[in-house]
């Protein structure tokens, strides 16, 4: 009988060894089932609310993507990173910046500097058309050292800054452009300052990189100062040529004037 008992239980464990597993599986497919139903029921019930998670989740990552992307270029600066100045102590220099628009539209830019008392531009900002370019000349005082020797590395902290704005089509240039359209502003690039030594360069030693950036800071001054004097010129007048009061020259009425008195001095000579 104690036999039989054993192998009665012995035979129960492993069936219920064998029963265990179906009845998880039927417990878990219940479960997923009843899982897929009330997604099912989710989904059909109400799919407003499913649409516009799908919406919001998207927005939220072409944000981001978006703010992860550089952004574009609408200038074009040369040079691109630093202005260099002639550095003289106790004198005001000069810097000159090309600026270029490579964009397909009309773009403000303006600059901005750390130091406004000792620095400014000319022209302080404008709006360029597609492709169009020009020289800015960029003027600070320079400070004379404290002991009253020159430094043989001459540096400051000044700093500027180039924004960019895209406008519709050509308008007058107006600073209030950027405070009111301060989402669309761009920042272009921030320029370092850095000081040639005008006495250190000479012809011989062309290939030092102060030498080169001092002859093509010269060129760049040369190319502003006369684009700023065909400015200040007035417009040709390509129209007829007033002389006297306002008497328009006709060359037909000379000549018929000439051939009528011609006329006369020859009737009377006949006479």
């Amino acid at each position: 009988m104690a036999i039989a008992d054993q192998r009665a239980t012995s035979d129960g464990k492993i069936l219920g060894l064998f029963k265990l597993p179906f009845r998880n599986q039927s417990t878990t497919m219940s479960s997923s089932s009843g899982n897929a139903t009330s997604n099912s029921q989710f989904d059909g019930s109400n799919p407003r609310s499913y649409a516009n998670s799908n919406n919001a989740s998207s927005s939220s990552v072409s944000s981001v993507a978006r703010s992860l992307l550089p952004t574009r270029r609408r200038l074009r600066l040369d040079p691109s990173k630093k202005l260099y100045f002639p550095y003289e102590p106790g004198k005001q220099v000069q810097s000159a910046i090309r600026i270029k628009n490579t964009s397909k539209s009309h773009v403000a830019f303006k600059f901005q500097t750390t130091a406004p008392k000792s620095c400014f531009m000319r022209p302080p900002g404008a709006i360029l058309t597609p492709g169009e370019s020009l020289i800015a000349t960029v003027f600070k005082f320079v400070e004379p050292p404290e002991n009253g020797e020159k430094p043989l590395d001459p540096k400051t902290k000044v700093k500027f800054k180039i924004m960019s704005l895209k406008v519709k089509g050509a308008m007058d240039y107006a600073p209030e452009l950027f405070d009111e359209q301060k989402d669309q502003a761009v920042v272009e690039q921030i320029l370092r300052v850095v000081f040639l030594d005008v006495e250190r360069p000479t012809p011989v030693n062309c290939a030092s990189y102060s030498f080169k950036a001092l002859e093509k800071l010269k060129r760049q001054l040369a190319e502003a100062d006369a684009a700023l004097e065909a400015r200040k010129k007035p417009p040709e007048d390509t129209g007829p040529k007033i002389i006297g009061e306002g008497l328009v020259i006709d060359e037909w009425k000379e000549r018929r004037e000439r051939y009528l008195a011609r006329q006369q001095v020859e009737g009377l000579d006949s006479v």
